[in-house]
């Protein structure tokens, strides 16, 4: 198994030193960390590390992000996403991810054009390709001048979370993330006060809980996802817990009693 991992890590390196200079999609996760991480090192200032901002990335993740290009030395830079300019995002379709990754990639495109640089890559690993991923849409139909390099050596997320810790990188057991807007219900407007509702609730609940957290929006319902083994954190607090959510905007509080499960408001959609 690890000469296998390293094999990829290889191809990985092969192909990024081909491609000669790239602008790279990152949000400071695990994934986009280790591409960002290895490109620098393959590429040196050729590489462009590009960080999206917008009501839809958590607070605590912009400052990641920023933390995390200084540590490894990249160029990078801010950007501000316009996907809330487009009427079809805010509605919040079950496609929102491939409104948002087409507005988001095409700006990286034409930027990358602008600057001289020959691709535009993604963090996206193979086991993205099992999951409901409309987003994966959106770079096909930019496969002209966007590539997902971890993709094409064969990288699962185990890989890159091995090959990560024997980097020392410090997100190589991050939990993973996703952008707020994963947890409002599908048709339900993305409006930037309930994302900002959402982002400050589960900083909160995240000062005490230390595995996967996710707060779901439900209207008026604030439903806490966490592991099982954090059920008693939560219980211990469950008063100061009510009354902090409520002030942020919420009437009631629940506790989903099936625990954390990533995704969990795509359950019932069909994908391949």
């Amino acid at each position: 198994m690890e000469e296998e991992r390293q094999k990829k890590y290889e191809l990985l390196r092969r192909k990024l030193k081909e491609m000669g200079s790239v602008v790279i999609g990152f949000s400071g996760g695990v994934d986009s960390t280790f591409l960002t991480y290895v490109a620098h090192d393959v590429l040196g200032d050729k590489a462009l590390a590009i960080t999206a901002v917008s009501p839809t990335l958590p607070e605590g993740e912009k400052e990641a992000a920023l933390s995390m290009a200084s540590a490894i030395g990249v160029r990078h830079r801010i950007v501000h996403s316009t996907e809330f300019e487009d009427p079809d995002f805010v509605k919040n379709p079950r496609n929102r991810c491939y409104i948002c990754k087409k507005i988001r990639f095409t700006a990286l495109v034409e930027l990358a054009r602008q600057e001289g640089f020959q691709w535009v890559i993604d963090g996206g690993n193979v086991d993205d390709l099992g999951d409901f991923r409309p987003g994966m849409k959106a770079l096909e139909e930019l496969s002209f001048a966007v590539r997902s390099p971890m993709i094409e050596a064969g990288l699962h997320k185990a890989d890159i979370r091995a090959l990560s810790r024997q980097l020392q990188l410090p997100t190589w057991n991050k939990q993973s993330a996703a952008c707020l807007a994963s947890r409002i219900p599908y048709d339900v407007a993305l409006l930037p006060e309930r994302l900002a509702q959402i982002d400050q609730a589960e900083a909160y609940l995240a000062s005490f809980i230390t595995g996967s957290l996710r707060v779901r929006y439900h209207g008026d319902v604030a439903r806490i996802e966490v592991g099982a083994e954090e059920f008693p954190a939560i219980l211990a607090r469950r008063e100061e817990i009510v009354e902090t959510l409520r002030k942020y905007g919420f009437t009631y509080v629940t506790l989903d009693l099936r625990g954390y499960e990533m995704g969990s408001l795509n359950e019932g959609i069909p994908h391949k």
